[in-house]
């Protein structure tokens, strides 16, 4: 996918994370079911705000640092899918889409393929 002029704009509009937090691009939600069903909007909003995976965009300058807390180093980096728990974060929107800024504790697993993973 080529950088247009606008896709750059957009991206320099996403905050930058500070301290120990991560900024998260969460998934996009299907408009269907497997089945080719229709979802309620009720339900891709449930879906949204529930979502346990997201991609790491940015990492904020303390994250990680605590030598005491990650004595094994980081848990994640950038381009990483990591799970989380649901509902967890500061949830916000740019342009439509949902982003969240987690703590880098937050942060319980990482994952090679996001696809299929829901909340239990």
């Amino acid at each position: 996918m080529k950088m247009t002029e606008e896709t750059a704009k957009k991206a320099a509009q996403l905050p930058k994370p500070v301290g120990y937090k991560i900024l998260i691009a969460l998934p996009e939600v299907e408009d269907k079911y497997e089945s080719g069903l229709i979802k309620a909007d009720t339900t891709k909003s449930t879906e949204e705000l529930s979502t346990i995976v997201g991609f790491v965009i940015k990492l904020g300058p303390d994250c990680y640092q605590d030598k005491t807390k990650f004595p094994q180093g980081a848990w994640c980096k950038k381009g990483d899918f990591v799970l989380f728990r649901a509902y967890s974060g500061t949830r916000f929107k740019v342009h439509g889409k949902e982003f969240r800024f987690i703590n880098d504790d937050s942060v319980e697993g990482i994952v090679e393929d996001p696809r299929g993973y829901t909340r239990a």
